[in-house]
């Protein structure tokens, strides 16, 4: 944020401003553009494993709602952040997205106008969604507190649904030294996206600098939200999909 600039004519530049001139700057773009694909990750293969053992269930279904709540939240704030290097996938990506909500009846364009703060994407989108997104995950992190304590009304799940604590594993040292070997493990998987492949999981067109007179080929969202954007994309109809 110290060296972004939040304006169509300028973020593009200090994007790359940050990249090649400030000290680490490239480091700290794709550890928190890399960052934001590993907590996905995490993410979702926490929401499998509570699926798969039913932790959505009674007496836990406040605990899951919060987590929902969570989730919605992290996609906005990563959808937010896709938009502010300002190249062809940020640009068009916010404009097909935000474009949804023109198919709720009577009052969607308005939702949309409100949402741009203008008549199409521009600089009032970008400096909300700048805002917002440096916003989201203090929200986030306030969420994640209470998801903790919905969480110790009634204690973890666990495979086998004991409920007795005195049958159930320690968690020092089997646990921490699980989680141990997990961390760091999966911290050499982060550092070689980061080193390695910073880019892999990106688009190349997001270096190409937004043109609104420009549609590019395909317009793809981010890895994350490919199973959304395939939904959205197999229901042919606007009001029911894209």
């Amino acid at each position: 944020a110290m060296h972004y600039t939040p304006h169509v004519d300028l973020a593009f530049a200090s994007v790359e401003h940050i990249m090649r001139d400030v000290n680490y700057g490239w480091f700290l773009r794709y550890v928190h553009a890399n960052g934001a694909s590993m907590f996905f990750i995490v993410v979702y293969i926490h929401m499998f494993r509570g699926l798969y053992y039913g932790s959505y269930t009674a007496p836990r279904q406040v605990l899951w709602i919060i987590g929902v709540a969570i989730f919605l939240l992290m996609m906005a704030t990563a959808f937010m952040g896709y938009v502010l290097p300002w190249g062809q996938m940020s640009f068009w990506g916010a404009t097909v997205i935000t474009n949804l909500f023109s198919a709720i009846p009577l009052v969607g364009d308005s939702i949309v106008y409100w949402l741009w703060g203008g008549f199409s994407v521009d600089n009032a989108t970008l400096n909300r969604f700048f805002s917002l997104h440096y916003l989201m995950p203090f929200v986030i992190a306030g969420l994640g507190f209470l998801h903790m304590i919905a969480l110790h009304q009634n204690g973890s799940n666990n495979p086998l649904g004991i409920l007795v604590g005195v049958e159930k594993i320690s968690f020092y040292p089997y646990f921490y030294l699980k989680d141990l070997v997990g961390w760091v493990g999966f911290g050499l998987f982060f550092s070689f996206f980061v080193y390695f492949f910073p880019n892999a999981l990106g688009h190349p067109d997001n270096y190409i600098e937004a043109n609104p007179m420009v549609t590019p080929a395909h317009i793809v969202p981010e890895w994350y939200f490919l199973p959304f954007y395939a939904i959205l994309r197999s229901i042919p109809d606007k009001l029911g999909g894209v």
